[in-house]
């Protein structure tokens, strides 16, 4: 009797539980990125520090041991959140930017859709900032997560700037790490301004900070514009925050 058959079978069996194996596994890809949606919203009302398996559970539909099968602990749950929001700020504010010029047109739409995320945020608050008061002295892999997330995009908006020197658009003279320390300064203070203060106009008058400071450093080809634009022209509306709900700051 030919073994073939057997052997037949044998490769069909092998087939069909890798098969079983990917859709489980794709399954449970899933499954873990549908809790850490869920995890990430919750994180917006009640900080990192306010997650917990239990209160992720309930707010999943999910059992305390399928959420726990996923992370492992609330530690890890927590750093998938800050990944998860890096993530999104990546897509939603980095990836488009690159599609402008290089050079001193980069850097501000680099600022512009800053801008429009942390302008949304208002109702419920920066994940890096609420996360830094919440982890300022408190070292650990949540924290390292949270800081190596922030230097990464402070570090794309310094080579924006170094790129903005080097296209001609600022003069050579400019201080790169300066001019990333008045810019991120501008967007903690329109959250604190905004959010904390409800103070009006906050967010016109990040924008004008915004030229103010590049304006110091512009190349006579580029000031007449950024003049325009510092007494009080925007390039793109930046959407007005909306009504202010309860929730973590």
């Amino acid at each position: 009797m030919s073994s073939q058959p057997v052997a037949d079978a044998a490769a069909d069996a092998a087939h069909s539980a890798a098969q079983g194996g990917t859709r489980q596994a794709h399954k449970g890809q899933q499954t873990k990125a549908t809790i850490v949606d869920a995890a990430l919203s919750l994180a917006a009302q009640v900080g990192l520090e306010g997650l917990s398996i239990g209160a992720l559970a309930e707010v999943a539909q999910m059992s305390k041991s399928g959420v726990f099968a996923h992370f492992g602990s609330r530690e890890e749950l927590q750093i998938s959140v800050v990944r998860e929001y890096h993530q999104r700020f990546e897509a939603e504010v980095f990836a488009p930017a690159m599609q402008a010029p290089r050079g001193l047109p980069r850097l501000r739409e680099l600022f512009e859709r800053w801008m429009q995320r942390t302008s949304v945020e208002l109702t419920s608050g920066c994940l890096y900032i609420s996360g830094a008061v919440e982890f300022d002295d408190r070292p650990g892999p949540v924290r390292d997560e949270l800081a190596g997330s922030v230097r990464i995009w402070l570090a794309a908006i310094r080579r924006a700037i170094v790129q903005a020197r080097a296209q001609g658009h600022l003069r050579p003279e400019v201080d790169a790490d300066q001019l990333l320390f008045e810019i991120h300064g501008l967007i903690l203070a329109l959250h604190y301004e905004a959010r904390f203060l409800q103070a009006p106009a906050s967010i016109e008058r990040a924008v004008r900070g915004f030229e103010h400071a590049i304006a110091r450093y512009l190349t006579p080809a580029d000031a007449p514009q950024a003049s325009a634009l510092a007494r009080g022209a925007r390039p793109h509306p930046v959407p007005a925050p909306a009504a202010r709900r309860a929730g973590h700051s």
